[in-house]
């Protein structure tokens, strides 16, 4: 499993278990513990104990974020994330979009790592990001894609996707990995 698709994993096990309380369900998401203990040092007046709070937090953010029991991330990467998670039917993720608009992706682009057809001659394509999209529709003649070639996954109606290789005619498709 690559990086990026654990730190979806993650972030999705998270989504799932806050939504499991319905109080919190609605809510914006908690911080969590280690970052909320950090936080709480700032309260504390005497100099020396709020330095020894902020060692001990720091400590226990560090161990935390090492063994993936919190995973912090930048901007840039949650909207790395979301591309990649493209095409997926997938709960809201509120945590990726703190403070800024949501962003909501019309349409991908990338690079054919591998294609195969199958059977029924629908195609299934590999990307070279890690995504596999697979042909959803029986029409016919779609371009023999080959690797290197450019691909374009657009939105479409009713929750459905396009995809077009290489700029031709575009036919339905669905994402499975």
């Amino acid at each position: 499993m690559t990086p990026d698709l654990r730190i979806l994993a993650l972030g999705l096990a998270g989504l799932v278990a806050t939504s499991a309380a319905p109080a919190r369900a609605a809510a914006e998401p908690t911080r969590a513990g280690a970052v909320q203990r950090l936080v709480d040092c700032q309260k504390i007046a005497d100099d020396a104990a709020r330095l020894g709070c902020y060692d001990q937090a720091v400590r226990a953010l560090d161990q935390a974020e090492a063994g993936g029991d919190v995973v912090v991330m930048d901007r840039d990467q949650a909207r790395q994330v979301r591309r990649q998670a493209f095409g997926f039917s997938l709960p809201a993720m509120t945590f990726f979009e703190r403070g800024e608009a949501r962003e909501e992706l019309e349409s991908v682009t990338g690079r054919i790592a591998s294609a195969r057809q199958d059977s029924t001659g629908r195609w299934t394509l590999r990307l070279e990001d890690g995504a596999v999209w697979a042909q959803a529709d029986t029409a016919m003649g779609m371009l023999a894609p080959k690797p290197g070639m450019e691909v374009r996954v657009r939105r479409a109606s009713l929750g459905s996707f396009l995809l077009s290789v290489e700029g031709r005619r575009a036919y339905r498709a669905r994402r499975v990995e």
